[in-house]
């Protein structure tokens, strides 16, 4: 057994099977597998091996798309029939709203190229006559899709892996890791059956990996505690029941019909298929609970829960209402096992928090679905520097150290399988272990009717809503079209366009980078020019491979002193990434420190034409009159203020590109701050605006924004920001951007939609027909009166009034790209003097 290795991957199920198989794919000698116990004896084994191509997630439907294809190859290379029936896939619908979803995500799919099929009710019963349609609106129908051996398609991957040279090693546990500054030095032990257990044996060996990848499905708690890190990846209680053979069915098919598509009551919280002339029951209920917080038993192996029929029993009888032929069929067989989920549901895919060379692939709820293009991305990841997909929705350090917990994972991770068949509205807000962290002026906001969503853990407004409402009103808010809030953000962005609005934008992300090296480093670092004392700069920070990693405004305090502000939702993967190319030039330039002063600062911005005349009520200056003008405080500019008794850093930029200010204060003073700011905003019509408003307002400015328009998929060039990229100096990924080129170009559109509704910013964009394109953004616009969105086009159709066409409901509206920041283009209302 091999010692020292390139790329060591902890658990042999579906996933680091996958991984190891592309790892050696992409080019890598030397990787080895370890496995506990023997290959798919984890969630892999009970899986009902089902291939939903059905996603909302950009990121996740290409890794599930490649999976489906990917395992069609296999038979073909390894000679191993991976079992994968080609069945189809059918998504029902009750009701218009499930309807209007099956819309919504096939705008997903259409940018993915996963091909799809409308169906009514009598398209179903003439091809599937077995199906009660009665109360059906129509169905999604995927043909590509179907269902797979989990065990034989592992087994499939293995036999590739070993072809192109991989080690898999079982019954060899990882006990320890620690890195030895370029290498991981990970103690293993050989496991040996005792009693019908598996307990540690005598043998140990230290494995040295350059790096290695943990898919250590159910045991990712115990991974988490070796590596001393935290992860959300934790177990939930799935079941799924066969039937008997049921006779209506064998008598379908002795006369020559067609076998089932996975069938899928998504209304109803249950898919079914085909198994031996019987059914699978796959339910999604209520209150199935969280296992193995702490880590999974040693007696426990490829073990099951016991069944609870009362749990599932609503599912099993909605079953029975629409397959009716299923009613007297017995039951055969049960499963009840753990399936590891995490918060969102998303897998944590990508490099652990603080820690080089060690890459996780954990908290997999559709492991079989996600193996293959899970593999295929991260190969490419740490082969390549970065994925030819934007792999940060999968981040796993979108959930932040100092906050996630066992108990928030627990919970919310029993909530995501609940929800794994409720609508999944593109503006929902889920309920579990909210609120957790809130700023002073929560309770404040929450009196005057805000309405919350959930950004790294904070509450943040979304809108503000009837004061009246009752608690249930956000959610009764919701919808695939303009949902109860729109009117609410519609007046609120009015206010900012016509006199002001206070933003609370808390939640940003924010660090203070000083020292002997900071300038330099900051230089390398970030793709613009640094800005001189007393100024910001809008800039980016590049990946390997010359896309953008992170956007930051920087505040230059001193000559040796800046305050970095990015995107609230990216603290943890923001401040990884920062330390860690911190730390690798430390030797080059010298000194670095760096704060994470996030919780430090409360921010609230405040916008619109009436924002100079609120401040200079409570401005505290030897000349309140001209302490905001152009001349003692220019666009772009930051000071040290004092509004009231509080001393604020306020920095003139405002993000709804109106006249404004970025009001950024010490944390303990914010209910004192927004008393303040809201009494003297009253006669001036300030009204309080949420982050809904705010996100259509910057669209109308064209202002990209990190996770949509700019992320790991495309380049600053690319994202058309070349004001922000200086090509006179040197800085990291500057030569991977320049060889790129523009493969695509982002642009503003306004669209002539329905009117009921606006893009949510997932669309495919056509012109003649041809698919050219697709949105990042979506919303309305005040200030045009109609639907506006960003995305990306063929870079020669990026030109001010092409024609396009928005795909919205499956239809196509037509659209024209406007000029970039088509409100206010040549930034007169935003430097306004006063």
């Amino acid at each position: 057994m091999k010692t020292q290795v390139k790329a060591l991957v902890v658990g042999g199920g579906a996933v680091g099977t996958s991984i190891a198989y592309h790892l050696a794919r992409a080019g890598w000698q030397d990787v080895m597998l370890l496995e506990r116990d023997e290959l798919t004896s984890g969630s892999t084994w009970h899986a009902a091996g089902l291939l939903p191509l059905f996603n909302m997630s950009y990121a996740t439907t290409h890794i599930h798309q490649y999976s489906v294809e990917f395992y069609k190859t296999l038979e073909a290379e390894t000679g191993l029939n991976a079992g994968f029936s080609i069945v189809g896939n059918l998504r029902m619908a009750q009701t218009q709203a499930r309807m209007d979803e099956y819309m919504v995500y096939a705008t997903t799919a259409e940018t993915c190229g996963v091909p799809y099929e409308w169906m009514t009710p009598a398209q179903i019963k003439e091809r599937w006559p077995l199906v009660n349609t009665e109360d059906l609106k129509g169905a999604i129908y995927h043909p590509t899709d179907g269902y797979i051996n989990p065990a034989d398609v592992t087994m499939a991957m293995a036999k590739g892996a070993r072809q192109r040279g991989v080690m898999i090693e079982r019954k060899w546990q990882a006990d320890g890791f620690e890195w030895k500054g370029d290498h991981w030095d990970v103690t293993c032990t050989k496991m040996v059956e005792k009693g019908g257990n598996l307990v540690p044996g005598d043998e140990q060996i230290v494995i040295s990996a350059e790096h290695v990848v943990t898919a250590s499905g159910n045991h990712a708690q115990r991974t988490a505690k070796m590596l001393g890190i935290k992860m959300p990846a934790i177990p939930v209680e799935h079941q799924f029941i066969v039937t008997e053979p049921d006779p209506a069915l064998v008598e379908y098919r002795k006369n020559g019909g067609e076998e089932h598509p996975v069938l899928r009551d998504a209304d109803a919280k249950w898919y079914v298929r085909e198994e031996r002339g019987g059914w699978i029951l796959g339910p999604y209920e209520r209150n199935a609970p969280a296992r193995f917080e702490y880590g999974v038993p040693d007696s426990f192996r490829a073990d099951l829960f016991p069944l609870d029929l009362e749990r599932i029993e609503e599912e099993y009888m909605s079953m029975i209402h629409r397959l009716p032929s299923s009613e007297t069929v017995g039951l055969k067989d049960d499963f009840n096992g753990p399936i590891c989920y995490t918060p969102d549901g998303n897998p944590l895919v990508g490099p652990a928090p603080g820690l080089r060379n060690m890459w996780l692939a954990e908290g997999f709820s559709f492991g079989i679905t996600a193996a293959g293009g899970t593999g295929y991305y991260l190969a490419q990841m740490m082969v390549d520097g970065e994925a030819e997909i934007d792999m940060a929705s999968l981040d796993p350090k979108r959930y932040g150290q100092e906050w996630m917990t066992t108990e928030y994972a627990a919970r919310k991770n029993e909530e995501c399988y609940e929800h794994v068949y409720i609508l999944h509205h593109p503006d929902e807000e889920r309920e579990a272990c909210r609120p957790l962290r809130t700023g002073p002026a929560y309770d404040r906001q929450k009196a005057r009717g805000a309405q919350f969503g959930c950004v790294n853990g904070f509450e943040r407004p979304n809108y503000f809503g009837p004061l009246d409402a009752p608690d249930s009103f956000d959610h009764n808010a919701r919808s695939f079209r303009r949902g109860g809030w729109w009117d609410y953000a519609r007046a609120e962005a009015e206010a900012v366009r016509n006199a002001a609005g206070l933003i609370d934008a808390t939640a940003f992300t924010k660090h203070v980078v000083k020292g002997p090296g900071a300038t330099q480093f900051l230089d390398w670092f970030t793709c613009n020019k640094l800005p001189r004392v007393g100024r910001i700069n809008l800039t980016y920070a590049l990946t390997d491979a010359g896309t953008t990693r992170t956007e930051y405004t920087i505040v230059r305090l001193a000559e040796d002193e800046y305050y970095l502000v990015s995107a609230g939702a990216w603290g943890a993967y923001d401040g990884d990434y920062l330390r860690k190319a911190a730390a690798d030039k430390a030797g080059e330039f010298g000194y670095i420190e760096i704060q994470d002063v996030t919780t430090q600062w409360g921010v609230f911005a405040i916008a619109g034409p009436k924002s100079r005349d609120i401040l200079n009520e409570v401005i505290k200056d030897a000349d309140p009159s001209t302490a905001l003008s152009n001349k003692r405080f220019p666009w772009l500019s930051c000071r040290e203020i004092e509004l009231g008794m509080c001393p604020v850093r306020a920095i003139r930029v405002a993000y709804t590109g109106e006249l404004g200010w970025e009001l950024h204060h010490p944390i303990e003073m914010q209910t004192y701050l927004f008393d303040l700011l809201e009494k003297a905003g009253e006669k001036h019509g300030m009204k309080l605006v949420g982050a809904r408003a705010q996100n259509w307002l910057r669209q109308e400015k064209s202002y990209r924004a990190f996770g949509n328009e700019l992320g790991r998929d495309a380049t600053p060039l690319e994202a058309d920001l070349p004001r922000f990229v200086d090509l006179e100096k040197d800085f990291h990924g500057k030569d991977a951007m320049v060889a790129k080129g523009v493969r695509s170009k982002c642009v503003t559109v306004l669209i002539d939609g329905p009117a009921d509704a606006d893009p949510w910013g997932r669309e495919a964009l056509y012109v003649n027909g041809e698919k050219v394109g697709r949105l990042t953004s979506g919303g309305f616009s005040v200030a045009f009166g109609q639907s506006i969105g960003m995305g990306y086009v063929k870079p020669e159709l990026a030109v001010e009034g092409q024609k396009l066409q928005v795909r919205m409901f499956d239809k196509l509206w037509d659209a024209r790209i406007t000029c970039d920041s088509p409100y206010d283009p040549k930034n007169e209302v935003i430097r306004k003097d006063g």
